[in-house]
């Protein structure tokens, strides 16, 4: 009878473990068995068994990045060298990176490409989500399973991955060189005016543009990918530094002489005490873009601008 010592048994039963294991899908991507099955956090599903598992595996990748680097397989008969490699079950088959099945991505292990047309929102794929697309991923030819579906906030990796729209977005957010707005406000911020306790003060955005307070809208294209960004304010959040804060989805209204002591009609606020006031507005944005290729998304953004205030009392004399 065949002995090993305690080590050599600890050492077999490591390496069985591995081989029984299954990629982690990479950040950002959620697999969807079909009819809409999810995997708990920290699984990730097989596409060739239809069920959930935890794999760790040493890719070499550095963190933060989508796909592993692979060393170069010599594939076919002409030695062609390629980055794609199916290493699902101890495997370490070169793959073509382009297939009628979609795209190779070696994070994934299978042919990833995006479902067209993309299922009605109402879809259990979506899980909720209203940005990102869902992808099918495939196994190899020669491999029986049907197609899986996931949800993915932007593209997965691959060496032969078409342009990814959510960069394309992100170049024209880039373009828009969105700000932060002046305020507009009285009492104004000078030395020689004061606001007065109970006494309605007025804010705005000071000259809007597409640039402070929107819409803006811009397309741009990479290769066959199309995309349009709309960008706006939501609202805007004022911080008036006595504890108290508005929120105003308008550009506000430009105080003028004749509005007297009269309260803004959509963005205005009364100190109750006398003091020097900081104030801070912060404008959230939003980009919402889409893409020729049905895929969309979201992009928040938020600037903030300052002012400070004096607040003071009227004193009544009594002789």
């Amino acid at each position: 009878m065949l002995t090993r010592s305690p080590a050599a048994r600890v050492i077999l039963l490591a390496a069985l473990m591995l081989l029984s294991m299954v990629v982690l899908l990479p950040s950002g991507v959620r697999a969807v068995a079909d009819p809409g099955v999810t995997c708990p956090d920290g699984q990730a599903l097989d596409a060739r068994t239809q069920t959930c598992r935890i794999y760790i595996v040493n890719t070499g990748a550095p963190s933060g990045q989508g796909d592993a680097p692979v060393q170069p397989v010599s594939g076919g008969s002409g030695g062609e060298v390629t980055a794609c490699v199916d290493r699902s079950l101890g495997r370490n088959d070169p793959l073509p990176c382009e297939s009628d099945r979609g795209y190779w991505s070696n994070a994934m292990n299978c042919y990833v490409r995006l479902r067209d047309p993309q299922p009605p929102k109402s879809s259990s794929l979506w899980q909720g989500r209203e940005d990102g697309a869902i992808y099918d991923c495939s196994l190899p030819a020669g491999q029986d399973g049907p197609p899986t579906p996931f949800w993915s906030a932007s593209m997965p990796a691959g060496p032969a991955a078409p342009v990814d729209p959510a960069v394309v977005a992100q170049t024209i957010v880039t373009q828009m060189e969105l700000r932060a707005f002046d305020i507009g406000m009285v009492p104004e911020d000078r030395p020689d005016s004061m606001g007065i306790v109970g006494l309605p003060m007025w804010l705005w955005v000071n000259n809007p543009s597409e640039q402070t307070f929107g819409p803006m809208v811009r397309s741009a294209s990479l290769g066959s990918v199309t995309v349009t960004a709309t960008a706006d304010v939501q609202r805007i959040v004022w911080d008036m530094g006595d504890g108290g804060a508005v929120t105003c989805t308008t550009v506000g209204t430009p105080f003028t002489d004749g509005h007297g002591g009269q309260q803004s009609p959509d963005c205005g606020y009364t100190y109750t005490r006398q003091g020097t006031y900081a104030i801070a507005a912060t404008a959230y944005w939003n980009v919402a873009w889409a893409s020729n290729t049905g895929v969309t998304g979201n992009i928040p953004l938020e600037f903030t601008s300052t002012r400070q205030v004096v607040v003071g009392e009227i004193q009544v004399v009594r002789r």
